[in-house]
């Protein structure tokens, strides 16, 4: 049976979550390829980038990060602190690339921006759902949730190829219960 975590594997699934979040953008997939497959060019050319991460050499989810990174420079992933803000959350949605052409804020209540950050999130992921729309966190392990939005139809593949990968994604407002 072969690795499903395979150097080749790894690269495919990373370049198909590029193209699935970024169709419009191949610039995204150039950069996660990069650094898959020349970890120390990458970090030599994205050095600036990476110095806000506290990166100055390979990592091992580098090319998870780098397309975080790529995704966020082009305005289709929103990173949030895990003690941000409703209204905070809110904008920075608005403001992506990738929101849905329906409006989800129409569903929400004004009380749900006091909720704190995970929940909110998950709100917000409950409110894409409806309207066919979903969120997702590109997982760092790390304080923060690294958001994208796609189409609800594509999370589960979007789940299977980061799985193929060796990354995490948690959609939002699926299966969670919270307030």
């Amino acid at each position: 049976m072969s690795d499903p975590h395979d150097a080749d594997t790894v690269r495919a699934s990373l370049a198909r979550i590029a193209s699935m979040l970024a169709p419009a953008h191949p610039g995204v997939a150039e950069e996660v390829l990069r650094a898959h497959d020349d970890p120390n060019g990458y970090v030599s050319a994205f050095e600036d980038r990476l110095e806000e991460r506290g990166i100055d050499e390979p990592v091992d989810n580098l090319a998870w990060i780098a397309l975080i990174d790529a995704l966020t420079a082009r305005g289709l992933l929103a990173e949030f602190d895990w003690k941000e803000d409703g209204e905070e959350i809110r904008a920075q949605l608005t403001a992506l690339e990738s929101r849905p052409s329906g409006d989800p804020w129409a569903l929400f209540e004004t009380t749900e921006t006091s909720l704190p950050t995970y929940d909110f999130l998950h709100a917000c992921g409950r409110h894409y759902r409806e309207i066919g729309a979903a969120l997702a966190v590109l997982d760092i392990d790390s304080d923060c949730y690294p958001v994208v939005g796609l189409r609800a139809a594509r999370a589960d593949e979007l789940t299977a190829l980061a799985d193929r990968a060796g990354f995490t994604v948690e959609h939002l407002g699926a299966g969670h219960s919270g307030p």
